[in-house]
């Protein structure tokens, strides 16, 4: 048996060394492997779970080109196309070299130098893997040394390729209030495309990540399954695209539309990365792998105690002034959160904002609502025991503002043609470094004039349509690419000036959900639609890639569900308030006070833990979520009944992630007061006994009405 299995090995070395230097990129479960071919191309020649032993990815007799080049002899969407000085449409990549490094015992990068055999062109392709995580993060940069500069017309950060019998691919979409729809649906040959082409708000229909199933479609805990997003706050496109022998390529990055890119000699383009893991063991592992590396790698501070809040929004709308927030600041300190969150309408002079129809770009508290200005607004909430935050659109302007009538130059509009507004608004220039420095100046002059502001929520109310730079002039078709890369610089001087104040990445409602984003920012607001029943499945939709301490929940009158509902669903996320308090009968207040204390206790849990989806609102009349920390002590499970048929009777729920060994109490929390829990669960169960036969959670099927569990070993 040993000399058979040292003659595997052999058979294995030999075969890697006929091939050429075997490059592979692996993490815990995960292998991807390339080699270059006889003719020097690079080759993907494996991607899935990592095999045993572990050179046995080798044998794959793949011959498909991991970066595939226009204007050759491939018929597939190209990952990248160039034109020459002399017109020559083409682009041949041949394999140079590579290197690897370790950045720490997690994380190893590996960089593969690509280059043409004719023209000076050169592309690195760039990958970090994470091995705890099994994530991989893959970009290329793309540069020349041509006498004159090179056209670029496609770009993508990464290719893919499968070779499976079925493929099942699930898209996140919807629009403004009906954000994160799921949808799954198989591949066909031919071309799925999911796009966006909005440029600012780029995520209000398609969201930019995708779940991909090979063979069958993948569920919560079974079926291999590859989850990917972009980190890019503008337009993206991930294309599938399934070939005559059903292989299937998978394109992914910046959509080249209307953007082909004009890159000067010794310029580099780089790309955004595209995020993506692999799991044999279906979809729920995906998500906490996402969830793992977002914590440690992908967001702000995202190991940094995220504050609950109350927004003055639901309850005043624009129409307040500085007494009336005063009052509100009670309501938050009654609530015990940590901060008072002042929405739009606070600004504007000569145009005041008391409607969405002026005001935008006249940064200046409006003295008639805020006499004293901002900074007494910071001063009371201090004394009332809470923080002040604020909100800004900075990248927007109306037409009606002093801004627009000193600086028409600075706002994106097509010359001859008549202006096209979107919620009475128009977009900044951001490609105009005296807009990048306008921009920058609004945060830092607010935070600066008003020391204690806590917290920003940045807003962006409106996409790209009817668009053109007076500042690019002859280069529009960079307007799309150079804008997302102008507000990350802004962004960049933020944080090296305030590298730990909170902010909330707004974009009405989920219009900019990413990971490019949230390097800069601590958590995103996931739709205006707040409606408790609703929020169920949007929250859901997220939670697919993003960790919980990153989405944004608030309780607030939307929807006819009881306080206690909508309070139980917005403590699955990042909690706060947008609502009436004064209007609170004693028992409500009473419960939220109390909702935010047991938030505070558990949060660790919600924010940090691994998350079960154990049932899916998709697939049910209830949705049921747990968390459960690392060691596995301390879980906690949500439990929501949606609309339920009269006697309907549902199944036992069987817990995931406990130690099957420990014993553990389990125990209803977040009671209304005067109620009791409607359990019976007097005794110590087994981790075993939780997970197989699992406890009866709907003994009385109630429509509307949810539940939630702590469970604590023993």
């Amino acid at each position: 048996m040993k000399k058979i299995f040292g003659f595997v090995l052999l058979l294995l070395a030999t075969t890697a060394k006929a091939q050429g230097p075997l490059i592979r990129i692996s993490t815990n479960n995960i292998s991807l492997v390339y080699s270059p071919d006889q003719r020097g191309r690079l080759i993907q020649k494996y991607f899935g779970r990592k095999l045993q032993p572990e050179t046995a990815d080798t044998l794959s007799k793949s011959s498909q080109e991991a970066y595939v080049t226009a204007g050759m002899e491939s018929l597939l969407d190209p990952a990248i196309r160039v034109v020459h000085n002399d017109g020559n449409p083409s682009l041949e990549l041949k394999y140079i070299s590579h290197q690897s490094s370790k950045k720490d015992g997690n994380v190893t990068t590996t960089d593969i130098f690509l280059k043409d055999p004719v023209y000076p062109v050169n592309v690195v392709l760039h990958f970090e893997s994470f091995y705890k995580e099994d994530v991989i993060k893959a970009w290329t940069e793309i540069k020349h040394n041509e006498k004159q500069p090179l056209l670029l017309t496609a770009y993508s950060s990464s290719m893919l390729h499968f070779n499976a019998a079925k493929y099942w691919l699930t898209q996140f979409h919807g629009d403004w209030a009906r954000e994160v729809n799921m949808e799954e649906q198989p591949l066909t040959a031919g071309m799925k495309i999911l796009d966006s082409k909005l440029g600012t708000r780029a995520n209000m229909y398609q969201s930019p990540m995708f779940l991909l199933s090979l063979d069958k479609a993948a569920a919560e805990n079974s079926g291999d399954v590859l989850a990917g997003t972009l980190a890019w706050t503008g337009n993206f496109k991930f294309a599938f695209e399934v070939d005559q022998l059903n292989a299937l390529h998978i394109n992914a990055g910046i959509n080249p539309y209307a953007s082909d890119y004009t890159l000067k000699p010794g310029e580099t383009f780089t790309t955004p990365a595209f995020i993506f893991t692999y799991s044999a063991t279906g979809k729920g592992q995906a998500s906490r792998n996402l969830h793992h590396w977002a914590l440690n790698y992908g967001v702000m501070d995202a190991h940094t105690p995220r504050l609950t809040l109350l927004n003055n929004w639901e309850a005043t709308d624009m129409n307040f002034d500085e007494n009336r927030l005063v009052q509100l600041f009670g309501g938050a300190s009654k609530l015990g959160v940590d901060m008072f969150l002042l929405d739009d309408g606070w600004f504007g002079n000569k145009f005041p904002r008391n409607a969405d129809n002026a005001g935008l770009g006249d940064w200046q508290p409006n003295t008639t609502k805020l006499p004293h200005g901002l900074g007494y607004l910071v001063q009371e909430a201090q004394k009332q025991g809470i923080k002040f935050g604020i909100w800004l659109e900075p990248e927007m302007v109306n037409p009606k503002s002093e801004l627009y009538t000193q600086h028409p130059d600075w706002v994106l509009r097509l010359p001859n043609r008549e202006e096209n507004y979107y919620r009475n608004q128009m977009v900044l220039d951001l490609t105009n470094p005296a807009v990048q420095d306008f921009v920058y100046n609004i945060v830092d002059k607010t935070l600066s004039d008003n020391p204690g502001i806590a917290y920003i929520k940045w807003d962006c109310n409106r996409m790209l349509t009817n668009t053109y730079s007076p500042y690019l002039k002859d280069k529009q078709s960079h307007l799309f690419i150079d804008y997302t890369r102008s507000f990350y610089k802004v962004m960049e001087r933020l944080r090296a000036k305030y590298p730990h104040l909170p902010i909330m990445l707004c974009s009405g409602g989920g219009g900019r959900t990413d990971y490019g984003a949230l390097k800069y920012f601590t958590e995103f607001w996931p739709s205006d639609n707040t409606d408790g029943l609703e929020r169920i499945y949007i929250q859901y939709g997220y939670s697919h890639f993003f960790p919980s301490n990153t989405i944004s929940a608030h309780v607030t009158n939307w929807g006819k569900q009881s306080l206690k509902f909508r309070t139980d669903v917005a403590m699955m996320g990042k909690l706060g308030y947008d609502i009436k308090v004064d209007a609170f009968t004693d028992k409500e207040l009473q419960f939220s006070h109390d909702a935010v204390t047991t938030y505070r206790r558990i949060s660790d849990i919600v924010w940090y833990g691994n998350l079960y989806r154990l049932i899916s609102p998709y697939e049910d009349d209830r949705a049921v979520f747990q968390y459960v920390s690392d060691d596995q002590q301390k879980a906690i499970v949500f439990h929501y009944l949606m609309n339920v048929r009269r006697k309907e009777v549902f199944e036992h729920v069987k817990l995931q992630g406990l130690d099957p060994k420990k014993n553990y109490t389990v125990k209803e929390i977040n009671l209304f007061p005067g109620t009791n829990s409607a359990f019976r669960f007097n005794r110590s169960y087994s981790g075993d006994y939780l997970m197989t036969v699992g406890l009866n959670m709907a003994p009385r099927a109630t429509s509307l009405t949810s539940n939630i569990l702590e469970i604590t070993a023993e």
